[in-house]
């Protein structure tokens, strides 16, 4: 998984980049990409979509569910005020290398049983915003379209992957997973994504906190940890965030505070998670008890609207 990774940081660590160069990347691996350009008040960006097909997925009307990655972030890029790639960039940087693993997998006939969705987006110059602790990337467009371009309908899950090191809510290199959010309930987090991540990692699993603000959408003012949640406000689907973490706190705008190992982890664990998602091995949330839970307490999809 490693030489994938560091691949994506070569080609994203450019001022240069943009859609078409990580569509060309992907052609020469035979794999076509959707591109396409949102503008917004602050510029625009490129969203990346690539659909990689099981063998019993639902684009060849078989039974496998469908898992959506998105690789959450505001820019890769805070050009001119900062050179490089930014710690932002990380979760693009997963995305694309789970992508880029996904398809060399198939050449080398380990196809997954479910297909997998994975999407992100290109911007090498977005603004710096703002915020305590530390300053936050913003993004040229509002999360109402990064919603509407990264959450695709036919994901019956997703992994949502977003740096999270700007706090002091989790202290530890690596990554943590959150509680699942689904239609606006904090879930229990999942037995089997706990499993998976003392699998890949060969430690203990670590829990992201998750505060009922977090799962609710950007523009009601209120404060976020950051952007991972948001794609649980615009889908029925359950959502896990899966938070790149740090020591200290690194702002979101800072340059070589990337470390590949870390993003080799979390790519391996979405890997192994949609391999054991498609062929139905692993859940995540308690379907009956989240039934049970909604005749008693009734729903909570108000806290997916603004």
């Amino acid at each position: 998984m490693l030489s994938q990774v560091l691949e994506i940081y070569d080609l994203l660590d450019d001022g240069k980049v943009n859609g078409k160069k990580v569509k060309d990347f992907f052609q020469k691996k035979g794999k076509d990409v959707e591109v396409k350009k949102a503008v917004g008040e602050n510029g625009f960006t490129e969203f990346i979509k690539i659909v990689i097909p099981g063998n019993n997925g639902r684009l060849n009307n078989g039974p496998a569910p469908t898992l959506g990655v998105i690789g959450r972030l505001g820019g890769i890029g805070g050009r001119p005020e900062r050179i490089g790639l930014v710690s932002d960039g990380d979760g693009a940087i997963s995305a694309l290398s789970i992508a880029s693993k996904l398809v060399d997998m198939q050449g080398k006939l380990d196809n997954l049983e479910g297909d997998v969705i994975v999407t992100t987006h290109i911007c090498p110059n977005a603004p710096i915003i703002p915020h305590k602790p530390v300053p936050f990337m913003g993004a040229p467009v509002d999360m109402e379209t990064m919603n509407k371009y990264e959450v695709d309908e036919r994901c019956e899950a997703i992994l949502s992957i977003d740096t999270t090191r700007g706090n002091r809510i989790v202290n530890f290199m690596g990554f943590a997973i959150s509680p699942t959010i689904k239609e606006g309930w904090i879930l229990p987090p999942s037995d089997d994504l706990l499993r998976m991540m003392e699998i890949t990692t060969g430690r203990p699993p670590r829990v992201l906190p998750i505060a009922t603000q977090d799962i609710t959408p950007y523009k009601n003012g209120f404060k976020h940890i950051n952007s991972i949640m948001q794609p649980s406000t615009s889908t029925n689907a359950p959502v896990v965030g899966v938070a790149i973490t740090s020591e200290t706190i690194v702002p979101g705008s800072a340059t070589g505070a990337s470390h590949e190992t870390d993003i080799d982890e979390v790519a391996r664990f979405c890997i192994e998670v949609a391999k054991e998602y498609g062929r139905r091995a692993l859940k995540f949330y308690d379907e009956a008890e989240f039934k049970s839970l909604k005749r008693k307490y009734g729903e909570m999809k108000h806290l997916q609207e603004a």
